[in-house]
């Protein structure tokens, strides 16, 4: 199913009241824990109804600008952004999620806030243009994927006025739609059109997906080995059917005493968890 999540939007003034830096964006993070008895479970963190943003900042030529948002029992969010005579970018992503959280963690071994530390992977953007990323993104490290969709940012911006000028992500296009938020399965929405009735024609047959062989290591040993085809069948108007390749999807995940859970990415914005 899907998961309630909320947009964030951060509006940050200087000295002279003028906006300095803008975002609006929404996020999502799964997140792989270990439990009470030491088997390992893969649980959603999302954004809270209610989000405070202290400690943001706009940033200058010798400091950098920082978005910061906090959320829920003790979870917090943030980026700094750096910027040079042309452009700027984002530097280092910071999460910190509170296990103590029991309605997200309930049995968590490990108890207390927990920090991961990722370097932003997104390109330079050129100063008064700001970044636009409708289709959804994915950022992976330490057991959790953080996911990113309909983001709209701006740093440094100059004379307190949001640019009409757009730096696009990879993943849009000129009619890019903001794509469904994401969950651990998730499957890119497709538009149908409906025409005249055509003359019925048997359908394309779909060809059997290839087998992929996946696999997980705890040390320099084996410990989840998965030999397999998958073929993913959505309901919608009408049936979709989509083959995951081997050859473009990465594994990740984590091996307990007597649970291991294997995540597939096939970088199209499909995770599939195991």
């Amino acid at each position: 199913g899907f998961f309630q999540s909320y947009a964030v939007e951060v509006d940050i003034k200087d000295a002279s009241n003028a906006t300095c830096l803008y975002a609006d964006w929404m996020m999502r993070f799964l997140i792989t824990y270990e439990s009470n008895n030491g088997d390992y479970k893969t649980t959603t963190l999302n954004l809270s109804s209610s989000v405070t943003h202290n400690g943001s900042v706009c940033g200058n030529d010798t400091q950098a600008a920082l978005v910061a948002v906090q959320f829920g029992e003790g979870h917090s969010w943030s980026i700094n952004m750096t910027k040079n005579n042309e452009t700027y970018q984002g530097d280092f992503i910071t999460l910190t999620y509170n296990t103590n959280d029991t309605a997200v963690f309930p049995d968590a071994k490990r108890k207390g806030p927990v920090t991961v530390l990722v370097k932003d992977p997104l390109q330079p953007v050129q100063l008064n243009t700001v970044f636009v990323c409708h289709n959804s993104y994915f950022i992976e490290a330490e057991n959790v994927t953080q996911i990113f969709w309909n983001v709209t940012v701006q740093a440094f911006v100059q004379n307190g006025t949001v640019s009409k000028k757009e730096s696009r992500c990879p993943a849009d296009t000129p009619t890019s739609a903001p794509t469904v938020p994401p969950t651990i399965a998730n499957v890119t929405t497709v538009s149908t059109t409906t025409f005249s009735p055509a003359p019925t024609t048997a359908p394309k047959p779909v060809e059997n997906p290839d087998t992929g062989n996946y696999s997980l290591k705890s040390g320099n040993k084996t410990c989840f080995l998965a030999t397999v085809g998958l073929q993913l069948n959505v309901s919608q108007d009408k049936p979709l059917l989509i083959n995951i390749n081997p050859k473009t999807t990465i594994a990740d995940g984590a091996c307990g005493n007597t649970t291991a859970t294997l995540k597939l990415n096939d970088g199209n914005s499909t995770l599939i968890g195991f």
